[in-house]
């Protein structure tokens, strides 16, 4: 471990590509965030709940998202490196602290917490390569320009009198995702060179997989906070058991073929650094709904279903494989059809759903998954047997 001078701070061609023991701790702070989004989506009951929810997990989302690229272009063993780590990590127990609060009206805390380590990094990142006069200094200054400018929203949204910080943070949110798929491009610097993708690492899809499952154990964390404080009825228990193995069937649905992603050339890399903040996005918010779903099946097992419940339980798988389905068609792995002409079921489903009880909709959905994931292994065999009489 080292001080970390401009040279140093890039990673290295020859460097480690696994995850620093600092960078899972730090992956470990965003459950709660994770964990409190569901909650906050299943007790909330309304649209308008679940649309602020999922505009925080967004932000949220970005932070680990534009930290893994921090981590991946630059060497997570420098002393730098860690430092921006651990005020993001502070920064996050911030953000997932203050979701409630944000959510209710009270957003300063919220704001302060996500501005301040993008701040940090880019103040940390631009002064050091400056220094030493690194050619990586325009590539920090186009990240700090642009969240410089979300920042302002950020803090002003949250300033305003009489609550108006959604629209302000929608458009702070729009502008920092809008910029990254744009390359940052900023006055007198320009945009990111297209190669400068390219220079991702395996590091990169092992960062992803490793907080997709994260917020794949959000499934059946939230209903095992749920249950803990309720009584062992039946059909709770049964409710419980389909959040599990939902959570694991969409676990085989994501790690399905992922390790692929990780050994592309590096044309298709430099794609998958750019596409896989969004996609993953997607496929996020389908394993978030599909917990707050889970929640409330623990938290009311029989009776009919609210229409707000029934599109989180059949709605969540739809996003969770839509996401994955489009990551894998943008990396040239084709439309994997055979997964998504599953997914109308669940539509079809749906009209009658909310006369039927919560745990019934999840076994529903829960069948359906178990469909998509046997026509990955009856495709898988028909290839192998096709191969053999070749």
């Amino acid at each position: 471990m080292t001080t970390g001078g401009g040279t140093n701070l890039v990673r290295r061609p020859d460097a480690s590509n696994r995850a620093t023991l600092l960078e899972l701790l730090f992956d470990v702070v965003f459950v709660a965030a994770i964990a409190l989004v569901s909650m906050i989506i299943s007790d909330g009951e309304s649209w308008v709940t679940t649309g602020h929810a999922l505009l925080l997990f967004m932000a949220i989302w970005w932070t680990w998202s534009v930290t893994a690229i921090t981590t991946d272009f630059y060497d997570p063993e420098q002393r730098p490196i860690q430092a921006i780590l651990m005020v993001t990590a502070f920064g996050a127990v911030g953000t997932a602290a203050a979701l409630p609060s944000a959510v209710d009206g009270h957003p300063l805390v919220f704001a302060l917490a996500y501005v301040t380590p993008h701040v940090v990094r880019g103040v940390i990142l631009v002064g050091i390569l400056h220094r030493h006069r690194h050619k990586a200094q325009e590539r920090a200054t186009r990240f700090f320009f642009w969240f410089t400018v979300s920042g302002i929203l950020w803090i002003l949204g949250a300033l305003l009198p009489d609550q108006p910080h959604w629209p302000l943070w929608a458009a702070a949110l729009a502008i920092e995702y809008v910029s990254t798929a744009a390359r940052y491009p900023t006055p007198f610097l320009g945009r990111v060179p297209l190669d400068q993708y390219q220079k991702v690492t395996e590091h990169l899809g092992e960062r992803y997989q490793q907080f997709v499952i994260l917020a794949l154990g959000d499934i059946i964390l939230v209903p095992t906070l749920k249950i803990s404080s309720s009584d062992f009825a039946f059909s709770r228990l049964g409710g419980f058991l389909t959040a599990f193995v939902t959570m694991l069937l969409l676990w085989q649905l994501y790690v399905y073929r992922s390790g692929s992603i990780l050994q592309l050339s590096r044309r298709l890399r430099g794609r998958a650094a750019r596409l896989a903040p969004y996609t993953h996005l997607v496929t996020l918010v389908g394993a978030v709904l599909v917990a707050a779903g889970a929640d409330r099946v623990v938290h009311q097992p029989t009776g009919t279903t609210p229409l707000h419940t029934v599109v989180l339980m059949l709605g969540g798988p739809v996003l969770f494989v839509c996401g994955r389905a489009f990551f894998t068609y943008q990396l040239g792995g084709g439309v994997p059809w055979h997964r998504l002409l599953w997914l109308p079921v669940l539509g079809v489903i749906m009209p009658w759903a909310p006369g039927w009880p919560p745990v019934l909709v999840a076994v529903a959905a829960a069948l359906v998954l178990v469909a998509v994931v046997a026509s990955d292994l009856l495709r898988d065999r028909w290839r192998q047997r096709a191969q053999s009489e070749e």
